[in-house]
C-alpha cells in the first residue's frame, strides 16, 4: 500500500489548514509594525528572530496538542518533540524572517508532516498577500486572492529559456556559490530575495529553477512536498533526497532538473 494511504489524509490535512490559520493570526498581528525588534540567533552574522517567529510556533504547537497529540513536532524556534505516531510536523513559523523585519509580503509559514522517508504533505502560506501553497495527499492547489486553483508546474523546458531563483546571491559557501553561479550562466533570467515564496511560484507555473544551499529540514520539507504534488522535482545537487536540508535544487521539470544537476554535480 503506498503509505500515503496508511495515514488518515482528512484529519492530517484539516490539521495543516488549521496550523496555517493559528500562525497567520499571529503573524498579521506584528507584520509592518514599528514597535517590532528582532534578536539574532548569530554571534558572527545576523539571523533574526521575533516575538512573531516564537507566537506563531507555540500557536501551531497547541493546535497540535489538541487535534494530533500522538505526533511528533520538529520546528525551528523551539526543536523537536517526540511522537508515538510514526508521523512529524516539520514547523517555520516564518520562513524569511529577514523579509519579514524588512516588511516585504515574500515570507512565508512552513508546514509539512510526513515520517522518515521525508513529506507526504506540506503547506507554503504567506498571509499578507492571504495565499495557501498545499500539495500532498491528492491536493495541489493554491487559494488566494484570484480564488482557487489547481498546481502545476511549468514542465519540461530548456535551461537556456529557464526563470532561476534563490534567497541570498551569496548562496552559501564559496564551493556553493561558484555551483549556482555556474546555473545562473546557463539560463534567461535569475532573480533574488524570494525566501519560500520561489518554490511556492515554481509549483504554480511561474518559474523553472531554485537553487539554495545550507538549509534546514523545517526550511524544505513542506515546498518539496507542495512542488512534487505540483509535478515538480525537489532532490540535492547529486540527484539524493533533499528532505533533510543542506544543498537543494527544486525544477518544474526533467529537462530543467537534468541540465541544472549536470552543472551542480560538479561542485
Amino acid at each position: 500500500m503506498n503509505r500515503q494511504l496508511q495515514h488518515d489524509s482528512q484529519s492530517l490535512i484539516a490539521t495543516a489548514h488549521v496550523l496555517a490559520d493559528a500562525a497567520r493570526a499571529v503573524t498579521l498581528r506584528h507584520f509592518r509594525t514599528h514597535d517590532l525588534s528582532s534578536d539574532n540567533k548569530l554571534a558572527d552574522g545576523f539571523d533574526p528572530v521575533t516575538i512573531a517567529d516564537r507566537d506563531a510556533e507555540h500557536a501551531m504547537r497547541a493546535a497540535l496538542a489538541e487535534h494530533r497529540p500522538d505526533d511528533g513536532i520538529l520546528g525551528e524556534e523551539f526543536g523537536a518533540t517526540p511522537g508515538t505516531s510514526g508521523l512529524t510536523w516539520v514547523l517555520d513559523p516564518i520562513d524569511g524572517t529577514r523579509g519579514y523585519i524588512s516588511g516585504t509580503p515574500t515570507w512565508g509559514v512552513l508546514i509539512a508532516v510526513g515520517d522518515a522517508d521525508g513529506p507526504i504533505l506540506g503547506v507554503v502560506d504567506q498571509p499578507y498577500i492571504g495565499e495557501r501553497f498545499i500539495g500532498g495527499l491528492g491536493e495541489a492547489e493554491v487559494v488566494g486572492p484570484h480564488g482557487t486553483s489547481a498546481l502545476a508546474t511549468l514542465g519540461s523546458r530548456p535551461l537556456a529559456d529557464a526563470t532561476l531563483f534563490t534567497t541570498f546571491p551569496e548562496v552559501g559557501t564559496p564551493d556553493d556559490r561558484a555551483g549556482f553561479e555556474a546555473v545562473t550562466a546557463e539560463v534567461k533570467l535569475t532573480r533574488y530575495g524570494m525566501d519560500c515564496y520561489a518554490y511556492a511560484l515554481l509549483a504554480a507555473g511561474q518559474i523553472d529553477l531554485v537553487v539554495e544551499a545550507g538549509l534546514n529540514s523545517y526550511d524544505i520539507q513542506a515546498p518539496i512536498a507542495v512542488i512534487e504534488a505540483a509535478g515538480g522535482i525537489v532532490t540535492d545537487w547529486k540527484g539524493g533526497p533533499a528532505h533533510q536540508g543542506g544543498r537543494a535544487l527544486a525544477a518544474a521539470g526533467v529537462a530543467q532538473h537534468e541540465a541544472a544537476l549536470k552543472i551542480l554535480s560538479n561542485f
